[in-house]
């Protein structure tokens, strides 16, 4: 029998149900226990524990949790209480912060790492947004916790400004948060780090009508090479927010002429089975790097 037991939480699209497969059959191996398919957004909580799928969530050694798509308030509020009394990974703290543009762009720059200039203020105040646009003259709206290139506008001009906020009225967006438009060519690397290894290096490039990288957004997969440069700044990114698991997308900024942080994962996607066809081949390592960190967290918890 298993002395030790974890949850998990995988997307499966995209051959993440593959992936799933091959940890948890690893852990296996190590004889760890592997309870899967704990969506949190199903979760009931009493003075007995957190009940998901029949499992109290509470008597885990140690919560995975990795599926962006599927996210909702309920399972992030259940996340956040499991991480009281429970090992998790990412922890949610360091999730949280990865969410959060604003606030993981303020992490990065107290360490000293560059990110495109930034701002943020309450939507009642647009005059600063017009003040932004005059100063920046293009520049990027984005959701603070928004993904895969989800709800992004280029401001490029006075219409796109005047459209701006007739769009924000309709929603529940309280911020209005901006990034300068970098000059680029429109590329961008993205750096896997699993506890404070490099893993892969790949780059994803905009379709000939788009500005964003985001293979969400129509962008495309392109082999690139990592240099020295690159992968001490997505490990020191990483450690800025805290995450055991990071995928840090970062672009060449070609004015200021130097490497900047776009943005910091908390769940990096595997590669899908096509993209493994193209010769993206770090799934195996990245499992068994996840796998190695599974066992050393939860080993002192062995009953």
């Amino acid at each position: 029998m298993a002395d030790r037991k974890i949850g998990m939480w995988m997307y499966s699209n995209g051959g993440g149900d593959v992936i799933e497969k091959k940890i948890v059959d690893q852990l296996k191996d190590r004889e760890i226990d592997v309870f899967t398919e704990l969506n949190l957004r199903f979760a009931k909580g009493s003075k007995e524990g957190i009940i998901c799928n029949n499992l109290n969530m509470l008597e885990l050694d140690l919560f995975f949790s990795y599926n962006a798509g599927e996210q909702t308030n309920t399972q992030v509020y259940m996340y956040e209480t499991i991480d009281k009394y429970v090992t998790t990974m990412n922890s949610y703290a360091s999730f949280a912060l990865s969410e959060d543009k604003f606030r993981s762009n303020i992490a990065l720059n107290k360490v000293g790492i560059a990110t495109t200039d930034f701002f943020l203020c309450h939507r009642e105040s647009p005059e600063y947004l017009v003040a932004k646009f005059k100063e920046w003259e293009k520049l990027v709206f984005k959701p603070i916790d928004g993904w895969g290139g989800n709800g992004m506008i280029l401001l490029e001009s006075s219409q796109s400004i005047d459209a701006l906020m007739p769009f924000l009225n309709q929603t529940d967006i309280r911020h209005i948060y901006l990034e300068k438009f970098i000059d680029n060519d429109f590329s961008d690397y993205r750096i896997d780090i699993v506890d404070d290894e490099f893993i892969s290096c790949y780059g994803r490039k905009a379709n000939a009508r788009e500005w964003r990288t985001n293979i969400s957004s129509g962008g495309s997969i392109m082999h690139r090479e990592a240099n020295d440069k690159i992968i001490d700044i997505a490990k020191k990114a990483t450690k800025a927010l805290g995450l055991d698991i990071a995928g840090v997308d970062i672009m060449y900024d070609r004015e200021k002429e130097e490497y900047i942080v776009l943005e910091v994962n908390g769940i990096p996607a595997f590669a899908t089975p096509k993209q493994e066809k193209l010769g993206l081949n770090f799934n195996d390592k990245k499992i068994e790097k996840i796998v190695n960190l599974i066992d050393s967290r939860t080993k002192h918890k062995k009953r």
